[in-house]
């Protein structure tokens, strides 16, 4: 379906004060879309909700995606306090660089529960709402879905799942005409991404991120955001060059893997995420 017409929509957000949430928050304010801002700090949601509009327009519910119970209780009073909700953005999300040898079960535990079940539990609470007014649910992916960068296993296995669950999920939801789309984007500056570039990926797996690590730019980001819903589309990459090692990724991964990974220098950063202090 094209051409939905975000006036007047009530369209929820998760992490809705991290970075993009925010920035998304804003554009879709700026579409006309009624918005209900999820989050953990009660403090900054009133803060964030104040400078986008009215309380008939714009509220803020505090809620934890690792808890469905949080998450059906705020969206309960997010569709009481505006009479409904179109569309839910799962948004809410986390991302370290650490070798598995390094790396603690519970940091790849937690990483799973809230890039991955965090979007299962976000849809599941927010389905009974959106089959109502036959609307969209869109989850922020991320190109580590079909590209597996070293170092970055647990991000990369929860970005992969996201993007299969929305696909299975589609096909579950399209006898409702409810429509479910993952968006992919390529690395771009958020506050998430001030750690990891002072870490060993940033200079040694993704050469400073030069070339074909790049970054885009936050606001190319959430134009595509906007257009997923607008659209209603099924998967975007940003850019949208990128399209093809989507839709290709079994083809081209091993194509990509010995161009965008020099084996010395990733093992390089393997020694030095587990002994930082010989870093130098």
């Amino acid at each position: 379906m094209n051409n939905y017409d975000l006036k007047g929509r009530v369209i929820a957000i998760t992490g809705a004060t991290g970075g993009l949430g925010r920035a998304a928050a804003q554009a879709l304010r700026g579409r006309g879309a009624k918005l209900a801002l999820l989050d953990l700090d009660l403090e900054g949601l009133d803060q964030q909700a104040a400078t986008l509009g009215q309380p008939d327009e714009v509220a803020g519910w505090v809620a934890n995606v690792r808890s469905l119970d949080s998450l059906e209780t705020a969206l309960a009073a997010a569709a009481q306090h505006f009479g409904g909700i179109d569309v839910v953005v799962a948004a809410a999300g986390v991302a370290t660089q650490e070798s598995m040898e390094s790396m603690s079960p519970e940091v790849f535990e937690r990483t799973i529960d809230i890039n991955l079940n965090g979007v299962w539990r976000t849809f599941r609470a927010a389905l009974p709402h959106v089959k109502r007014r036959q609307g969209y649910l869109l989850a922020v992916s991320s190109m580590a879905a079909f590209v597996h960068s070293p170092l970055n296993a647990h991000y990369c296995a929860s970005k992969a799942g996201v993007w299969a669950m929305c696909d299975s999920i589609r096909l579950e939801l399209a006898q409702f005409r409810v429509g479910v789309g993952s968006l992919h984007p390529t690395f771009f500056m958020t506050p998430m991404m001030d750690a990891a570039l002072q870490g060993p990926c940033s200079a040694l797996v993704w050469n400073n991120h030069q070339g074909l690590w790049k970054f885009v730019a936050l606001e190319q980001v959430v134009a595509a955001l906007v257009d997923c819903i607008e659209r209603r589309r099924d998967t975007v990459t940003v850019p949208g060059s990128n399209s093809l090692v989507a839709k290709a990724p079994g083809l081209l991964r091993r194509i990509i893997e010995r161009i965008g990974f020099d084996t010395d220098r990733v093992a390089k950063a393997v020694r030095e995420q587990a002994n930082p202090q010989e870093a130098g």
